[in-house]
C-alpha cells in the first residue's frame, strides 16, 4: 500500500543515496510525456524538501524543455534487491545552467562529468513509497562509461558547439543552452 510523506527523512535519503539509477518523468501541456533513466552518481538530497541532479549532454533535452514550460516533475527510485521498495518524489524543478545565478551554490555538490550541461534543482512537494513487489531482482554489474568517453572524445569546444544547436525539444519547445562551460 502506498504511503505519502511531506518530506524526505533520513531513511529515505539513505535509500536514494544507495540507488544506482533513477527515472525522471515530465510533461508539458501538449506533446509527448518524457521518461528518462538516469545514473552516474548524479543525484543529491540537499534537504528534506530539496534535491538536485547533474545532467550530462547525451540525447535530447526534453526534461529541460518540459520544466521551462510547466515545471512539474516526478522522480522515481526502485529497489532491485531486498527489501522491495518504490520511492517517488513529486514536485517542481528548474534547470540551472552554468551561467545562471544558482550554479555556484549547486556545483560543489557534484563531481562534474565530461559534457555536464546543467543541474536540475527540485522542490519536493510530496514523497510516496510503494511496495515494489512487482519490480524484478537485478544486480548492478558496473556503470557504463560510454557517455563519458564520448563526451571526452568530442573535446570541450565541440561539446559546447553541440549545446548551441539544440534550441528546441522534439515537440518544438524551446530550451536554453549553456553560454559557458562549467569550470
Amino acid at each position: 500500500m502506498a504511503k505519502f510523506f511531506e518530506s524526505i527523512d533520513a531513511e529515505r535519503a539513505d535509500f536514494i543515496a544507495r540507488a544506482p539509477m533513477f527515472f525522471v518523468a515530465t510533461a508539458a501541456v501538449e506533446g509527448r510525456i518524457n521518461l528518462s533513466p538516469k545514473g552516474m552518481d548524479s543525484f543529491r538530497v540537499l534537504g528534506p524538501n530539496r534535491v538536485a541532479w547533474l545532467d550530462v549532454a547525451g540525447s535530447g533535452n526534453e526534461t529541460h524543455a518540459h520544466l521551462v514550460a510547466d515545471g512539474r516533475i516526478t522522480v522515481m527510485f526502485c529497489a532491485f534487491e531486498n527489501p522491495a521498495l518504490i520511492l517517488r518524489l513529486y514536485g517542481r524543478a528548474v534547470p540551472v545552467l552554468p551561467q545562471d545565478e544558482g550554479w555556484a551554490a549547486l556545483e560543489p555538490h557534484f563531481a562534474l562529468l565530461p559534457g555536464t550541461r546543467q543541474i536540475f534543482d527540485m522542490v519536493v512537494e510530496s514523497v510516496q513509497t510503494a511496495c515494489g513487489w512487482g519490480v524484478p531482482h537485478m544486480h548492478l554489474e558496473r556503470e557504463r562509461d560510454t557517455l563519458n568517453k564520448y563526451n571526452l572524445s568530442q573535446g570541450r569546444e565541440a561539446r559546447f558547439a553541440k549545446y548551441a544547436v539544440r534550441t528546441h525539444s522534439i515537440d518544438g519547445l524551446p530550451v536554453r543552452t549553456p553560454t559557458r562551460e562549467p569550470r
